[in-house]
């Protein structure tokens, strides 16, 4: 019968590597057959076969590096406050308070094995803690890992910074159950394109992949090129099955325009095509009531004034269109056009957090 890796010693539960455990379970074997007369019910010989092994563990952490490297890890483990080694992330919280206090009970630490009688410590946490100290994270890291983090619940798939940094500009595309709307910015957030494109009436009936297909077509052919293409990513809930019909057309529609615009994906394997979480655009504006966003047109509408009245405008629109734009605004559709409004917000919100790293 084979014996689990574990053993019990001062109170802490410990796992050692495989190559260990033929040792361990004899040492178990011959303490668990012994008769109950002969000792109080103690573990002390447990505890000496932990101990031996523990050292053993520790003889193999200490071939692992250097003379070099073993001095200026102790040096740490031996100097540093808990203040200092929580600046390694591996050593937050109670670990860096057992190596102090381990350190104030037993003297400095000699070598690397010893590391391993601290508690919370085993061989693989040990490990880690060694190379963290050698290879500490920099505050350049830790700000790309922050900004991938943000940028990940922002966009989709994931973009090398640089790229982003790039950017001259994009076409911000969003599509509904009646029209796409697209807005051509670049970086200076002038307004190049802005326009619309009624393509269905989404009703209870299913359409045709090649229907989808003729129809994006058509609307790409009028999209100017640019170095992005950013979709609006919209969450509907697959719990309500009234709305299977619109979570259908958006993935299809959103494939469709993935699959067309991305058109040297097979070449260089670079995205071109992302998605922005629409949630995310409206917690940017202060579009959001509770989980419900509201219509971003006063806000739109007070871009298109300030680029009259104001010399240094958020948004920059071509004087000889503003007139048109307007029009756009007081025109009394029976449809409200919020595509045309949030493709415009969806790319300012762009440039903003993912290009110029505005904070929220």
């Amino acid at each position: 019968m084979s014996l689990p890796c574990l053993l019990h010693a001062g109170g802490r539960w410990r796992c050692f590597p495989v190559l260990l455990q033929s040792s361990l379970s004899q040492a178990l074997h011959s303490f668990c057959y012994r008769k109950k007369s002969t000792l109080p019910e103690q573990v002390i010989p447990s505890v000496a076969a932990c101990d031996e092994n523990a050292k053993q563990l520790g003889n193999t952490l200490d071939k692992l590096f250097s003379a070099e490297q073993q001095a200026s890890i102790l040096h740490v483990l031996n100097t540093a406050s808990t203040k200092e080694l929580e600046v390694f992330r591996l050593l937050r919280g109670r670990k860096s308070i057992n190596i102090i206090a381990h350190r104030e009970k037993f003297g400095p630490f000699q070598n690397l094995e010893s590391l391993i009688n601290v508690p919370l410590f085993q061989y693989k946490t040990a490990f880690q803690v060694c190379n963290s100290i050698l290879c500490p994270e920099t505050r350049k890291e830790k700000r790309n890992l922050q900004e991938k983090r943000q940028l990940g619940k922002l966009i989709k798939p994931d973009v090398e910074r640089e790229r982003l940094k790039a950017v001259n500009s994009i076409v911000s595309i969003v599509f509904g159950t009646r029209r796409i709307a697209w807005a051509h910015l670049d970086r200076k957030l002038a307004v190049l394109d802005w326009q619309q494109s009624d393509c269905w009436k989404l009703t209870n009936k299913t359409y045709p992949s090649s229907f989808y297909l003729e129809q994006i077509s058509s609307v790409i052919s009028k999209m100017p090129k640019a170095d992005f293409y950013v979709l609006e990513k919209i969450g509907l809930s697959m719990q309500n099955s009234s709305l299977f019909p619109a979570l259908l057309h958006f993935h299809v529609t959103e494939a469709m325009l993935y699959a067309l615009l991305n058109r040297t994906f097979a070449q260089d394997g670079q995205h071109c095509v992302l998605s922005m979480h629409r949630i995310e655009v409206g917690k940017y504006f202060q579009l959001m009531i509770g989980s419900t966003r509201t219509s971003g047109k006063e806000l739109v509408k007070q871009f298109l004034s300030n680029s009259v009245l104001s010399e240094a405008p958020r948004v920059f629109f071509p004087p000889d269109k503003i007139v048109g734009y307007r029009h756009m605004f007081s025109s009394s559709g029976t449809h409200r056009q919020e595509e045309l409004y949030d493709s415009l917000l969806q790319a300012v919100a762009f440039f903003e957090l993912a290009v110029f790293d505005t904070e929220p």
